[in-house]
């Protein structure tokens, strides 16, 4: 990727109000965040292994906002939650970005 089509990118801080699994997916949780904006932004993301719905609710995560929808197990995703994936010891381990709570919702990130 050259750097024009990453600028493109809109990373942006987004509080999570609230995360739920999705039913019949054993890998996606469906989280309903503030990203700033008077709308709420529904995002899915596969991380179901690696986090509980209840211990992500009120964090405050990184977010591509521009992304086109996409449809996930017949709900609408709208952007992708940022990650590191790393391998531990022959397994691979996913953490969720995470941000000081005090970045206000919608902050873009440069």
């Amino acid at each position: 990727m050259d750097f024009d089509t990453f600028s493109k990118s809109d990373f942006r801080a987004v509080k999570v109000l609230a995360c739920e699994e999705v039913p019949k997916s054993k890998k996606l949780l469906k989280f309903t965040l503030d990203d700033g904006t008077p709308e709420r932004r529904v995002i899915l993301s596969g991380i179901k292994e690696f986090y509980s719905p209840e211990e992500l609710v009120g964090k405050t995560c990184i977010a591509i906002v521009n992304l086109p929808p996409r449809e996930m197990m017949g709900e609408m995703s709208n952007g992708m939650l940022i990650s590191a994936v790393n391998d531990y010891d022959g397994e691979e381990m996913l953490n969720l970005l995470m941000v000081d709570d005090s970045i206000p919702a919608g902050a873009k990130l440069y």
